[in-house]
């Protein structure tokens, strides 16, 4: 679905700006947020059509979300999402699922950022939806745009410096090959990238000591037999099974996940369907679609790029699923590299924004594949104890006991810390302040405008985001207090100015206060700030003219933010003025 098909290997394009090895998550959103700046590229991809057999990732968390609605996608996902966020916001740690053994142990609430109505730490709440769904709306999304192109039934075979850009090989399942040229080339083709092999570049770290099935799966009268309240995903403590279990739409199928099980075991599907009915504890209707066994892997490029090749998604990093952040801290890297890409190629960025991508990103993958692998050490079978139950006073007590220990899983469901709370502060493309940095906590998230971290949502009415306002380069917020009564145009005259002598796109805008009352200084902490394309402050301040210069490094055309030191010199396609004021 959505997928560009050429009537012969000579139509596919000898040459392009941006080639993007693989059309998983992170390769069409890198493709889709190139084109919303008017940047085109070509998507490889072997897989004709997804696989709806293999689900694998089930969680887009809030932030993801939040850059599918700058897409203008999000609402396209929930619409095609088998599973509204109305049906359940709650994990629930049980000891089955069925019969007078399902004993709920621990429900956590609102996890993955699960929360129906207005959401207030992101524009969109987060959405449990099959990968291959999501896929689907991106290849959609690709297949109407006029820039994002993709070509399936092919893969990248390796990737060389010609000395005046890069050349490809793709080849398809018949051994057809075509050499493409590239200004930049995008690996993002999973684990066994093609594209990191050319670089010469391994992954690094290790794997857990045992593995995992994954097990889809039709049970119609599954649902009615659940003792338990509805909740995503059920995770069994049992003696016997256990793992994960949880509805993958309203119409029968299920998912679940046996934890712990040895590599080498073989699971035909009568064994798998057996592992089921031990998990939900109950001998009910299972008809198995497919089997997936799986190793958790904790591994990390030592560096994200060479020259004008980049490594995003699990080309760059794996890490284990506990927690949901694996797809969408690929979806996270294409974000940060997109809009660097565009002001490269629009020729109004320096040198130091594309080398500000792994400076940002790798962080952020050690950070979460650290927080993922810590969870990865309480599994389910972990807590099992056939004193759970026992009846009467021990097995109460037993349970209590459960209760108390699995406190510990709170990071992996309740995790906003994690999912927001990242930051690009030692960046060389962010102006520091000399605050504090944000502390960073897995679960507890303190919106903070601190250079560096993502701007503080906040609504302005019942459904306008201030987030509404950035535009597709850099946006100054003002608060419109602080001006008194000047408009803003003027009083930040100086930032049009540098935006016109170096051609950088701003837009500006004066806000505040928002629909809670807050005023923005209050909650930024400062009377302005710049926010860059991808939702991140790059300045905070008062100073008109130290915003001007601020502008500048953002942009990666200087080192500092002072005023007096010498600006880059626009070239031809420079110096066009791209200054906007935005009425909120």
């Amino acid at each position: 679905m959505g997928a560009h098909r050429f009537a012969s290997p000579d139509q596919i394009p000898g040459q392009v700006q941006i080639l993007i090895s693989g059309g998983g998550p992170s390769g069409l959103f890198l493709a889709l947020d190139l084109a919303s700046r008017g940047i085109p590229s070509l998507v490889v991809e072997p897989r004709d059509s997804v696989d709806h057999a293999r689900p694998r990732a089930k969680t887009t968390n809030a932030r993801t979300m939040t850059h599918l609605r700058r897409l203008g996608l999000a609402d396209a996902l929930r619409a095609a999402s088998p599973l509204p966020v109305e049906y359940s916001q709650d994990v629930s740690f049980c000891t089955g699922l069925t019969g007078p053994g399902a004993h709920e142990l621990r429900r956590f609430r609102n996890a993955f950022q699960l929360v129906p109505g207005r959401y207030g730490p992101q524009p969109e709440c987060g959405q449990q939806v099959p990968q291959p769904v999501l896929e689907e709306v991106l290849r959609a999304a690709v297949a109407r745009s006029p820039l994002a192109r993709m070509v399936t039934g092919w893969s990248v075979e390796s990737v060389a410096d010609s000395g005046t850009g890069y050349t490809a090989v793709i080849f398809d399942a018949s051994g057809a090959r075509r050499t493409l040229s590239a200004d930049f080339v995008i690996g993002a083709d999973g684990a066994s990238s093609a594209v990191r092999r050319s670089l010469g570049i391994r992954l690094e770290g290790g794997s857990a000591s045992l593995s995992n099935i994954s097990i889809l799966f039709r049970s119609p009268g599954l649902a009615s037999a659940v003792a338990l309240d509805p909740a995503v995903q059920y995770w069994v403590v049992g003696a016997g099974t256990s793992g994960m279990v949880g509805p993958m739409a309203l119409d029968g199928t299920w998912w679940a996940i046996i934890q712990g099980v040895d590599p080498q075991e073989a699971v035909d599907p009568a064994t798998a369907g057996g592992m089921v009915r031990s998990l939900v504890g109950a001998d009910v209707d299972i008809d198995v679609l497919a089997t997936d066994p799986w190793t958790a892997r904790m591994l990390l490029a030592p560096e994200y790029r060479r020259g004008g090749v980049f490594l995003v998604g699990d080309a760059a990093h794996l890490n284990p699923p506990w927690g949901g952040h694996g797809f969408n801290t690929c979806v996270g890297d294409a974000a940060n590299l997109a809009w660097k890409l565009a002001a490269v190629l629009a020729g109004w960025a320096g040198a130091n924004l594309l080398d500000s991508y792994e400076f940002e990103r790798r962080p952020v993958a050690a950070r979460t594949i650290s927080d993922a692998a810590a969870n990865g050490k309480a599994l389910a079978y972990h807590f099992a104890d056939a004193a759970l139950l026992a009846s009467g006073p021990a097995g109460a007590s037993a349970r209590a006991a459960a209760h108390e220990a699995l406190a510990v899983k709170q990071s992996e469901f309740d995790s906003l810390g994690l999912v927001l709370g990242y930051a690009y502060g030692d960046s060389p493309v962010v102006v520091p302040d000399g605050s504090p940095a944000p502390v960073e906590d897995p679960i507890v998230y303190v919106p903070s405008a601190s250079p560096g971290a993502l701007l503080p949502h906040a609504w302005l009415d019942s459904a306008a985001s201030v987030y509404d306002l950035l535009g597709q380069g850099f946006t100054l917020l003002v608060d419109a207090a602080a001006l008194a009564g000047r408009p803003v145009e003027e009083s930040f005259a100086s930032v049009t100015a540098a935006a016109n002598r170096t051609g950088i796109p701003v837009a500006i805008a004066a806000v505040g206060p928002f629909d809670d009352g807050t005023s923005p200084s209050e909650l930024w902490g400062a009377d302005a700030v710049l926010v860059r394309p991808d939702q991140h402050v790059a300045w905070r301040g008062t100073s008109a003219e130290t915003a001007a210069a601020a502008l500048a490094v953002a942009a990666g055309l200087r080192l500092t933010a002072d005023p007096g030191q010498q600006l880059h010199q626009p070239t031809e396609q420079e110096g066009k003025a791209r200054v906007r004021v935005v009425v909120p």
